[in-house]
C-alpha cells in the first residue's frame, strides 16, 4: 500500500480536530470540505465567519458542518492571551501584547492546539513558512528529548527500485538553514523516529555528502563526519551511515567499491542533507525530474504536529497535510498501528 494511503485510511479511523487558520483563501475552504467530506479529519477553519461564507458562495463550497471560529470574537480569547502571555512573560511580553498576539490566527491556531483544542494546525497558504513556525517554536516547542526542530519531505518516486519501492524521508529541506554538527545529528535522529514511527519502514539513514569515506578533504565534509559521529554515539540502535555520495547510499553496487561493508550503502531511504540549499533543491529537483509526490515541508520533533504549506499549494497538497498532521497526532499519543 501507497505510504500517503496507508495515512490517509488511519486518519479516517481515528479521526483528528485540525485547526486551518487560513479561511481567507479559496484553496483552504475547499480542502477543509474536501477533508471533511472524506472523512480524515474534523477541520476548524479560523477567521471573520461573514467573508468565509461568502467566499465559499463564490466558490460553490457549502460549509455545513464546519466550524468557523474569529478569534476576535471567540470565548475563547482571553484564556488564549493569558496563556501566551505565561509562556513568553520571560521574553518582556506585556498582557496587552499577548491578547493581540492571540487575537492573530496564526497564534490562535497554535493555542489552540496547545490548549488540547485541536490535535494540530495545517498553515502556509499565504504565510511564509517563518510566520508558520514562530508561534509553534515560541508556544508548543520541542520534544524534551529533542534539541531542536525540523521538517521532511516524504517523497514517492514513480517506477524507482531504491529506497523503500521509491519512497524516501528527505531532510532537512524545509526549515533549518545550516545545522551545525549536533543539530545535523538531531535532524538525522528525528528522521529516522519519524519513518518509523509515522511510516512504519525501518530507516536507513544516510548522512549525505560529496565526499564518501573520506574521498575528499573540506570542512563541509568535516561537518557530517562529526555529526555521523554524534548520531551513532546518541543512538547506535538506528541504521545510520556517512558520509556517502547519493550514489553510494542508493545503489548497491556503487556502495561496494566506494563504501564496502557500509550497514546503509546502496539501500538508504533516509537522506540526510548537510543543509538547507542541498535538501531543498535536491526535494525540487526529484519532485520536478523524476515526476515524484512531494509532500510537506512537514515538521518533526515538536510537542504537538504544527504543519506548513507552500504558498503555491494545490487543495490536493492541503488535504495531503492534513491527512500527515492527523497521522502525527495519533503517533505522538502513541495511537497510531
Amino acid at each position: 500500500m501507497n505510504p500517503m494511503q496507508r495515512l490517509r485510511e488511519l486518519a479516517k479511523s481515528r479521526k483528528q480536530k485540525i485547526v486551518l487558520p487560513e479561511g481567507h483563501d479559496a484553496r483552504v475552504i475547499k480542502a477543509a470540505r474536501e477533508a471533511t467530506d472524506e472523512g480524515v479529519a474534523e477541520v476548524v477553519v479560523l477567521g471573520d465567519e461573514d467573508d468565509i461564507l461568502g467566499l465559499a458562495r463564490e466558490n460553490g463550497v457549502d460549509l455545513e458542518g464546519i466550524e468557523i471560529i474569529n478569534p476576535n470574537k471567540s470565548p475563547k480569547l482571553e484564556e488564549y492571551a493569558k496563556t501566551l502571555f505565561e509562556l513568553r512573560k520571560h521574553k518582556g511580553i506585556t498582557i496587552e501584547e499577548a491578547y493581540d498576539m492571540a487575537s492573530s490566527y496564526l497564534y490562535y491556531g497554535v493555542l489552540m492546539v496547545y490548549a488540547g483544542d485541536a490535535d494540530g494546525e495545517v498553515s502556509g497558504a499565504t504565510h511564509p513558512t517563518s510566520d508558520t513556525f514562530r508561534p509553534a517554536l515560541q508556544v508548543i516547542k520541542c520534544l524534551p528529548d529533542v534539541e531542536i526542530a525540523s521538517a521532511f519531505f516524504a517523497m514517492i518516486v514513480p517506477d524507482c527500485p531504491y529506497g523503500e519501492n521509491g519512497f524516501f524521508l528527505f531532510a532537512d529541506a524545509g526549515l533549518v538553514i545550516d545545522p551545525n554538527p549536533r543539530e545535523l545529528a538531531q535532524i538525522a535522529i528525528s528522521t529516522a523516529d519519524t519513518m518509523k514511527g509515522l511510516f512504519g519502514f525501518e530507516p536507513r539513514v544516510a548522512m549525505l555528502s560529496f565526499s564518501t569515506k573520506g574521498s575528499a578533504s573540506h570542512p563541509l565534509v568535516d561537518k557530517v563526519v562529526e555529526a555521523t559521529k554524534i548520531a551513532k554515539e546518541r543512538r547506535p540502535d538506528i541504521i545510520l551511515d556517512g558520509e556517502l555520495q547519493v550514489d553510494a547510499a542508493i545503489i548497491p553496487w556503487v556502495a561496494e567499491k566506494k563504501a564496502p561493508g557500509s550497514p546503509v550503502g546502496g539501500r538508504a531511504n533516509v537522506f540526510i542533507f548537510p543543509d538547507l540549499n542541498a535538501g531543498n533543491i535536491a526535494y525540487k529537483l526529484v519532485q520536478r525530474l523524476a515526476k515524484a509526490e512531494a509532500y510537506g515541508p512537514i515538521a518533526q520533533g515538536l510537542r504537538k504536529p504544527i504543519n506548513d504549506l507552500s504558498r503555491g499549494c494545490s487543495v490536493e497538497d492541503i488535504v495531503n497535510v492534513i491527512i500527515i498532521t492527523s497521522a502525527q497526532s495519533l503517533a505522538l499519543k502513541g495511537e497510531l498501528q
